[in-house]
């Protein structure tokens, strides 16, 4: 095992590269979150309400969750490199197909469904390859690929704030040319980067691992878990539901942050749209550093950490966010944007460490069924509390409730799992 290779360079030091090449894909697919700089040019297009506005969100991170699962399936068949060149074309396709879209339900159908279910089967690509590769560094490896993801909305938001243009001055008839042309432009680039990144995607051998290195006494997972096996555990449960918290919080926010920024805030639009850049830079940086977190408090111990912080910046959007507070805005939604990038961390390190990597692929599959359960009910508490109360304002009462249940949760269930004799 120890001759094995990355690139024509001992593996040691070749995996490395595979992480670059990781970070990079997570950029295309991260796109999504520059959501909320398109949202209000939806709005203004298709002429519908922020809850109508929010659905082609919801619907992407639905099916990238819904394609997750049976991408960890499809990918033991197929392998890293052919799934990600299959989904990195349809997520392609997804967007370039949104330039057509003529109604919401169109937008939904392209962007959400066919877009997010390609970005479901690439996704658990340089995970999973993160995982394998960095046996000894699973938080750090993971954590630095999807920071690409999360800090995607730094490149993609601001691509897409210069291609559909002002939005606020300009009419819906010029929007109706800007908004397609952009969404067109992102699906063609999308496809050629991601079909010429996979290219040298591969697994190590089974059971590799860098020579002299030896896991710790009780990081590794006693037995390894099927799918089936796992979800029979309280330790899986604990993991779904603090996935569930941690992901409906920052799904919602990272729908709202222009909106938010715009109307509560009353922050002009070019500077809404620059903090948006900014938030993404926490949301990247989330992620390897609660993955490093991860491998050295524990799953439990990053856990409490990120519902804290969640509870935290939810109580300063209910008693401290108004017009003018720019820096409690700031300091809020950047701690939104860290968590969800955090849990994205948490949860496949978690997975690997207590349920094995024999099925990890499967496995990671179904815990990130939560991801698709947050943005469904984070989608739907925003758009509601602005339709039905009137301000973003009411969103934020229901995390900080949840943030204290995930607390609790994280404490009394995050431990490693006694396989069943």
């Amino acid at each position: 095992m120890s001759d094995e290779k990355a690139l024509g360079m001992k593996a040691e030091s070749g995996r490395w590269v595979f992480v670059l090449v990781g970070l990079t894909i997570n950029l295309c697919l991260g796109a999504v979150y520059a959501y909320s700089i398109f949202k209000p040019a939806v709005e203004k297009v298709f002429k519908v309400s922020a809850f109508q506005g929010n659905l082609p969100f919801m619907a992407f991170l639905l099916f990238f969750a819904i394609l997750m699962f049976f991408g960890g399936r499809i990918m033991e068949k197929l392998g890293p490199r052919k799934l990600t060149l299959i989904g990195g074309l349809i997520v392609g396709l997804g967007w370039f197909l949104s330039s057509f879209a003529t109604n919401i339900w169109m937008l939904v159908l392209t962007y959400g469904v066919v877009a997010g279910s390609g970005v479901g089967l690439v996704y658990g690509c340089p995970v999973a390859m993160g995982a394998r590769w960095f046996p000894d560094r699973k938080g750090l490896a993971v954590g630095l690929m999807l920071a690409g993801f999360g800090g995607s909305a730094l490149i993609t938001g601001k691509i897409a704030s210069v291609l559909i243009g002002d939005i606020k001055a300009l009419p819906a008839e010029q929007l109706a040319v800007s908004l397609p042309m952009t969404f067109r432009y992102f699906g063609i680039a999308f496809a050629a980067i991601l079909v010429l990144l996979c290219l040298p995607f591969r697994f190590p051998v089974a059971g590799w691992k860098p020579q002299g290195w030896a896991p710790k006494a009780g990081t590794m997972a006693a037995a390894d878990f099927t799918a089936g096996g796992m979800a029979k555990t309280s330790t899986f449960w604990g993991l779904f539901l603090c996935y569930i918290i941690g992901c409906l919080a920052g799904l919602m926010a990272i729908g709202i942050s222009k909106p938010v920024g715009s109307d509560i805030i009353k922050i002009a639009g070019e500077t809404a749209t620059t903090l948006v850049g900014v938030f993404a830079i926490f949301n990247a940086v989330g992620r390897p550093l609660f993955g490093a977190l991860t491998d050295k408090i524990t799953p439990k111990g990053a856990a409490v950490l990120n519902m804290a912080i969640i509870l935290a910046v939810s109580l300063i959007m209910i008693f401290g966010a108004g017009e003018g507070t720019t820096a409690l805005y700031v300091v809020a939604f950047a701690g939104f944007w860290l968590s969800l990038g955090g849990w994205l961390a948490i949860a496949p390190t978690a997975t690997a460490t207590y349920f094995g990597m024999k099925n990890y692929a499967r496995n990671y599959g179904t815990v990130f069924f939560a991801y698709g359960v947050g943005a469904i009910m984070g989608g739907i508490i925003s758009g509601q509390a602005k339709d039905v109360f009137g301000s973003y304002t009411f969103a934020f009462y229901p995390t900080a409730g949840l943030a204290v249940v995930g607390i609790i949760l994280a404490l009394l269930l995050l431990k490693p799992p006694k396989k069943a004799a």
